[in-house]
C-alpha cells in the first residue's frame, strides 16, 4: 500500500482521531458486554461466535432467521430495543455462487440491502458502540489491478455475474462511512476474500466454488465415477481464507483498528481453480479424471487482495489451505447427512 497508516486512521495506542473526524481509540472489548452476531449460524457468523467464546465473551447473542427476519424493519428494531447490544458484527447476508447470483440478482440486491439497512439503522438508534460490517471482495472492479487495494473501490466496472450483490455490499460500506460522518460512530468494515470452512453452504445450486468442489469430488468417490466435470477453464485465480482465520481477524480489527476505509482480509496469496480442484481431489481421495466445461462462465479472472493494511495492524492468516481443506472435509463428512438436498 502506498498510503501510510495514518491516512487509514488505525491506532496503535494513545488518543486517536480518524481521517473523517471520528474520535475513538481502539482497545480490548468488554468481555461481559452484550455482543450481537447477526448471521450467527452461517459460515462466518458461527466462526465469529466460536472465536468470541474462546476469547472469554460471556454474552454473545444471535437469532435464527426463523426467529428474527432482519428484512423486517420493525422486528429488527424491536430486537435491538430488547437486547441492547454494545457490540455488533453484521455477518448476516444472502450469499451464493456464480449461478445463484446470476439467476436471482433482484433477490441478492433487495434482501441484502434490507438486512444491512435495518441492522445499521437499528444500531444507530440504540447507540451501538462498535459495529463491524462484513462485505465481500466482489465489491472491487472486475479488472482491478492485482493485488487489489482498498482504494480500488468504485474505480471500475463490476463483475456482471454478481454485480447486484456487490452493489448491495458497497451500499453497506457507504452506510458505515455515513454513520461515522453523521453520528461520529466508530464503526468499521472488513472485506474478506473467498471464505470456506464449517457451516458452509454445500448445496449443488447455491454453493460457492470450494464447497461445491468438495461435494462434487466426495460424491464421485462414493459413486466410483470415472470423471468429474467442473465449470469453466480452471484458469481463474482465487484466494481462500478459512472462516476461523476470518473470525480471528474480525476480533483483531475491532480491538486494533478504527477508520473509514474498509479493510481487506485475506492470505495475500492465491491459486488457480484447477489447482484447488486437484488439492480437494487429493484430500477426499479421488483418483479419477477431472474435465472442464469451458462453455460455463469463469467469473473474474483474478481476485487477490492486498492485505498490507491488515498486516500493518499486526494480523496474518495462520491456517494453511491444505490444513483448512482437511478440516473442512472432516466437518463435511461428519455432517453430510444433514447437508443433503
Amino acid at each position: 500500500m502506498t498510503s501510510g497508516p495514518a491516512s487509514h486512521g488505525e491506532s496503535h495506542g494513545g488518543s486517536h482521531v480518524a481521517s473523517d473526524g471520528v474520535e475513538f481509540t481502539p482497545g480490548p472489548l468488554d468481555r461481559d458486554a452484550t455482543f450481537y452476531v447477526a448471521g450467527h449460524r452461517g459460515l462466518v457468523g458461527s466462526a465469529i461466535v466460536r472465536r468470541l467464546e474462546k476469547a472469554g465473551f460471556t454474552h454473545v447473542v444471535g437469532r435464527a432467521s426463523a426467529d428474527l427476519d432482519l428484512k423486517d424493519r420493525d422486528a429488527t428494531f424491536a430486537f435491538f430495543a430488547e437486547t441492547k447490544p454494545r457490540y455488533v458484527v453484521l455477518a448476516a447476508a444472502k450469499v451464493g455462487g456464480i449461478m445463484a447470483n446470476n439467476t436471482y440478482p433482484v433477490d441478492f440486491l433487495s434482501d441484502n440491502v434490507r438486512i444491512q439497512t435495518n441492522v445499521i439503522d437499528a444500531a444507530i438508534a440504540h447507540d451501538v458502540e462498535r459495529l463491524l460490517f462484513l462485505g465481500s471482495s466482489c465489491i472491487y472492479p472486475r479488472l482491478a489491478p492485482q493485488p487489489i487495494r482498498e482504494d480500488s473501490l468504485l474505480t471500475g466496472h463490476l463483475e456482471p455475474t454478481n454485480d447486484a450483490y456487490a452493489i448491495a455490499k458497497i451500499a453497506g460500506i457507504l452506510h458505515i462511512q455515513a454513520a461515522r460522518r453523521q453520528y461520529g460512530k466508530a464503526w468499521i468494515s472488513a472485506m474478506p476474500t473467498n471464505l470456506y470452512g464449517p457451516n458452509d453452504n454445500f448445496s449443488p445450486q447455491g454453493s460457492h466454488v470450494l464447497p461445491a468442489l468438495i461435494r462434487r469430488y466426495d460424491e464421485a468417490v462414493a459413486s466410483g465415477a470415472a470423471s468429474v466435470t467442473n465449470w469453466g477453464t480452471g484458469t481463474p485465480r482465487r484466494e481462500f481464507l478459512h472462516a476461523d482465520d476470518m473470525a480471528d481477524a474480525c476480533l483483531h480489527l475491532l480491538e486494533h483498528y478504527d477508520g473509514p476505509s474498509q479493510v481487506n482480509v485475506g492470505t495475500g496469496s492465491d491459486v488457480t481453480i484447477r489447482e484447488i480442484a486437484e488439492t480437494i481431489a487429493g484430500v477426499v481421495g479421488y483418483g479419477g479424471r477431472t474435465e472442464w466445461d469451458t462453455t460455463k462462465p469463469d467469473g473474474t479472472p483474478q481476485k487477490l487482495l492486498d492485505v498490507s493494511l491488515l498486516t500493518s495492524l499486526g494480523w496474518t492468516a495462520q491456517i494453511s489451505l491444505e490444513e483448512g481443506l482437511r478440516r473442512t472435509v472432516e466437518w463435511y463428512h461428519e455432517n453430510v447427512e444433514q447437508l443433503r438436498g
